[in-house]
């Protein structure tokens, strides 16, 4: 269950079960949900049922499980068009899908991680980890490596030290160190990549989407696999990929962006990503 600031009192501790709720990805019981909460029996019932009550919660009263109600469905929704890059960066990502013919990703950080806010698939699709709406590593993903690499020295080592290091495949980074010089890298040519670093045969070529202060908005990526590409071939599309992500910075001026446009840090016992299926 996420960390509480004991400031936020009981909204924040609501939040945190609609939190907990939704990480299972199915709906739950409420003895489940109990026993990975630590909060009372009473306090967490009468949590559950005020957010069943507005309609946070739907009640499964055959199964007898809680999962994520339309009204929170509907909040998002109102939220992802508002508050992310994906209305201005539409238009672009089609173009781009349309012409490379590969998986397109438009990302942003959140909580020093990768949120995937969009994403147009292959001609050709195949099965991979990344879908709009989910929540990846920064440091083993070309997306995130672009993003990273833009970020002012200070806020860079607060999220480094907020990543997991864990090794997703024998190409992943294991710690600052040795992410740093390819950061480097990176910044000086524009464009990050993928090695197979997140997922075995997954590839790919990436740009940030950096505003007028130079910070980074989001990332565009190309993706493909191993199996029908090669770096190589990818990294003839990064002048393309660039000029979809100046693009995009350029008709976000006029959008009205909160200010968490910039990352995240965690809040204390809060954990930092790794895959379930890892």
């Amino acid at each position: 269950m996420t960390a509480v600031d004991k400031s936020d009192g009981t909204v924040g501790k609501a939040l945190a079960v609609l939190d907990q709720i939704a990480s299972y990805g199915r709906p739950v019981r409420f003895a489940e949900l109990l026993g990975d909460s630590p909060l009372p029996k009473a306090t967490l019932y009468r949590f559950v049922q005020t957010l069943t009550n507005q309609g946070m919660l739907q009640y499964d009263v055959e199964r007898q499980t809680y999962a994520p109600g339309l009204r929170l469905v509907r909040l998002a929704h109102s939220a992802w068009a508002q508050a992310s890059l994906a209305p201005v960066a539409r238009p672009h990502i089609d173009a781009l899908s349309h012409e490379t013919g590969e998986t397109v990703h438009l990302a942003q950080l959140d909580h020093a991680q990768v949120l995937y806010v969009d994403k147009r698939n292959a001609r050709d699709p195949v099965e991979m980890f990344s879908q709009a709406g989910k929540v990846g590593p920064a440091y083993c993903t070309g997306v995130g490596k672009a993003m990273l690499a833009h970020l002012p020295e200070p806020e860079l080592t607060t999220v480094l030290a907020q990543q997991s290091w864990h090794q997703f495949t024998p190409a992943t980074h294991g710690s600052p160190e040795s992410l740093r010089a390819e950061l480097a890298e990176i910044r000086a040519t524009g464009i990050s990549f993928d090695r197979e670093e997140h997922e075995i045969g997954i590839i790919c070529v990436s740009a940030p989407i950096l505003n007028s202060q130079n910070r980074p908005l989001g990332a565009l990526s190309v993706t493909g696999t191993t199996r029908r590409t090669n770096l190589d071939a990818l990294a003839q599309l990064g002048p393309r990929l660039q000029q979809a992500a100046r693009a995009i910075a350029r008709d976000a001026e006029s959008w009205v962006f909160p200010q968490s446009a910039a990352p995240h840090t965690m809040s204390q016992g809060e954990r930092p990503y790794v895959r379930s299926d890892a």
